[in-house]
């Protein structure tokens, strides 16, 4: 179903009108554009940008098509004795449940989701979120704006202990502590990357290893890999909160002309995490898009750290730096460090020597807490 077709003309009209908060504009032609973005995510369908005109200004809105994982093209790849897990383990309403519950009022000042326009829920496990076209400020993030990013989801992440909230869409086992990231680990990640990374037999990955001399990086991964296990039970016994669960950059949009305000967009791991589980993502998600160099990195982590940790004081929340420490870095090692290599994805020579290169440099921030700890 294409997004026009979601809507007939009065709908359209409607939604024009609401876009601009003009109740009698007169809805000019309207068309779709399809967001030339990559989908990670098997929960989307579909992502648009819709224009219009009402009385002759110009108005648009984006809009996240969405839907169960029962419903995704490459599920026959999943084995079929796990796919019902996967289904009830990818919650497809998750963005639909933050826009419709108070999660709103629960951001600190300078964060605030897209404005809603329209929600709709079909018959099939599928629906579609209408919400603000956010264009966002050019150029490259500054640290200082990393500094305040993790300040805000340190504000956040104490104010969505468990003991204060709800999961966003309630379903059996989802307040366990930890639960997502052992889910992820024990399918993304040992069911998918560790058996790439032993064989290490990718073309491209031999090249960029000889070229980078990181001959001992193999190696170094697979002893991480061995205390994972141990990894994700100090994990779970760290203070925990209900967090963004995806806060890289790309979900933190700063709109033009607003560059101290996030709009947070595209929520995920909806369950009890690690303190500091999210400051992950904010460190490497730039990077991993290469849109950061992996130099950059160590300075970017000092900054956030710091900052988060003030976030949560702020909030009354007093944890100590070495258990925020370990809370970010022990999930970013096991949720990113072994991925990281894009043995999955459509590669080129220079993608491979980016993506060891900035492996690398997360096991070499990774591995000196994770083995104080596990």
């Amino acid at each position: 179903m294409s997004t026009l077709q979601a809507l007939n003309d009065d709908e359209l009209a409607e939604l024009g009108r609401t876009v601009t908060g003009v109740p009698t504009a007169c809805i000019g032609d309207v068309r779709v554009e399809v967001v030339d973005y990559p989908i990670g995510t098997p929960t989307t369908a579909g992502l648009y940008r819709v224009f219009g005109t009402a009385d002759g200004v110009g108005w648009s809105c984006f809009v996240k098509q969405l839907r169960s994982v029962r419903h995704w093209q490459f599920l026959d790849m999943v084995p079929e004795e796990l796919r019902e897990s996967f289904v009830q383990n990818l919650p497809w309403q998750l963005e639909l449940a933050a826009h419709q519950s108070n999660l709103a009022e629960l951001l600190p000042d300078g964060m605030r989701l897209p404005a809603t326009y329209r929600i709709d829920l079909y018959d099939d496990d599928r629906g579609a979120l209408w919400m603000e076209n956010i264009t966002p400020e050019p150029g490259p993030w500054p640290i200082a704006r990393f500094e305040r990013a993790a300040y805000l989801l340190g504000r956040l992440s104490a104010r969505r202990q468990p003991h204060l909230v709800e999961p966003l869409v309630p379903r059996p086992g989802v307040t366990t502590p930890g639960i997502g990231l052992r889910y992820y680990v024990g399918g993304r990640v040992m069911g998918n990357a560790l058996p790439a990374i032993a064989s290490w037999e990718h073309p491209m990955l031999a090249e960029a290893v000889d070229n980078l001399g990181e001959h001992t990086l193999r190696e170094d991964l697979l002893a991480l890999a061995a205390r994972l296990p141990a990894v994700l039970d100090a994990l779970d016994a760290l203070p925990q909160c209900y967090q963004h669960g995806d806060a890289s950059p790309q979900n933190l949009l700063v709109p033009q002309g607003c560059p101290d305000e996030f709009v947070v967009i595209d929520w995920g791991f909806d369950c009890p995490q690690a303190v500091g589980f999210d400051l992950g993502q904010l460190l490497i998600g730039l990077a991993h898009a290469g849109e950061l160099s992996p130099e950059a990195l160590p300075a970017v982590h000092r900054v956030i750290l710091k900052a988060f940790q003030t976030g949560l004081a702020t909030e009354g929340m007093q944890v100590s730096e070495e258990q925020v420490l370990y809370g970010y870095l022990g999930s970013l090692c096991a949720r990113a460090t072994f991925t990281a290599l894009p043995l999955w994805e459509p590669a080129t020579p220079a993608l491979f020597e980016q993506r060891v290169h900035l492996t690398r440099v997360l096991v070499d921030l990774v591995s000196p807490i994770v083995k104080r700890w596990a």
